[in-house]
């Protein structure tokens, strides 16, 4: 079997192990006669695969018991108006602006209410996360319903390193392409959710975390449909209506494969040293340039480029050709960009190294 090197930011690599064995389920799932695909969400079956899913899951983050855990569907996008619908009960919240996403989530809070740009690294093309205390003293006595991060830019390949000081005033983040990469202090934050397609499973299954106290009374705004309603969520069990349960059945599978490999903790240095790997070329390539500065760069998204869109796309079609497949940039960024997660092994790593140097040696003299 020909697996390639998927450097993809997502849908991203899977553990082979884990599709293994839900392919051994796929038609009959542990003698029940069905597969999982088939199988109501309603039955008691089912019932056991999700309860697993989040036991797995509280154990793996440590989630406080005051935390509620959602399985939901609609992307992380569709919580781009959750989250205001939901906690902006004041109308007013502060947003850190330090990539695509980050910006697409404050334009989106900008229909419910007043959503305050804190700080922004847009003027240097997001290749940087905006200081921490440049945040924390634009959000100092704002009265705000809550700070918004995303804590891993995958297009641009930054990640905050430290995490903003609000006081009481809830934090709240999309860690999308940093979840289950490193440990994650649930605690420090009144909400943090993930689409699940970078490390967590695959497209379709979006987590959502949040403080019980943020929801108990319900949505901040009456026009909140109850479709994105947290407390009813909540209370249905995720099952307001018919969840993605194939996703939620295989997040469960890779949630017990991160524990299986020794937890958040060998994650992260798994993750660091698959990225050390890359940055310490870039740092001596004469050829190719990082995008992030080195302070913000990500252990999960690994951004660079050549500076000559030609020699670019160049680069990607010879990965292509020596089975190392999803390294084109994003549209917004060009260039190219290694999505290293948990799935990624060193070895896959090491091939893309080793054709970085291969086409410098090629190309560096033009």
């Amino acid at each position: 079997m020909a697996r390639v090197h998927n450097f993809s930011a997502g849908p991203a690599a899977l553990p082979l192990e884990v599709l293994q064995e839900v392919r051994s389920e796929l038609v009959d799932y542990r003698g029940s006669g069905m597969s999982v695909l088939e199988m109501s969400h309603r039955s008691r079956a089912y019932q056991e695969i999700f309860d697993d899913t989040e036991v797995t899951l509280r154990r793996l983050l440590g989630v406080p018991d005051a935390y509620k855990v959602l399985f939901l569907q609609g992307g992380a996008t569709l919580q781009f108006a959750g989250i205001p619908l939901n906690l902006m009960r004041h109308g007013r919240a502060g947003y850190v602006v330090s990539g695509n996403f980050a910006q697409k989530a404050w334009a989106e809070a900008q229909r419910y209410g007043e959503a305050v740009a804190l700080a922004t690294s847009g003027d240097t093309g997001f290749d940087r996360i905006p200081a921490r205390a440049e945040i924390e003293r634009a959000a100092a006595g704002q009265d705000l319903d809550y700070v918004y991060i995303c804590q891993n830019n995958t297009i641009f390949g930054t990640q905050f390193h430290e995490l903003p000081a609000c006081g009481e005033t809830p934090l709240v983040s999309d860690v999308s392409s940093c979840f289950l990469s490193e440990p994650l202090d649930v605690a420090r934050f009144g909400l943090v959710y993930a689409g699940a397609q970078k490390n967590a499973g695959p497209a379709g299954v979006t987590v959502v975390i949040v403080r019980e106290d943020l929801i108990e009374d319900g949505p901040a705004l009456s026009v909140c449909p109850s479709y994105l309603d947290y407390r009813l969520e909540a209370a249905k069990g995720s099952m307001y209506n018919t969840p993605n349960t194939f996703g939620i059945y295989l997040c469960g599978k890779v949630f017990h494969w991160v524990e299986d490999q020794g937890g958040l903790e060998a994650m992260r240095e798994r993750n660091l040293e698959k990225s050390r790997l890359l940055y310490d070329y870039l740092d001596q390539s004469a050829l190719f340039h990082g995008h992030a500065q080195p302070s913000s760069r990500s252990i999960a998204n690994v951004t660079f480029r050549t500076g000559d869109a030609d020699l670019d796309a160049a680069f990607v079609a010879g990965a292509a050709q020596r089975g190392i497949e999803g390294v084109k940039g994003h549209r917004l960024v060009s260039g190219m960009r290694a999505s290293v997660y948990n799935a990624v092994s060193l070895d896959s790593v090491k091939a893309l190294r080793g054709y970085m140097e291969e086409f410098e040696a090629q190309n560096g003299t033009r």
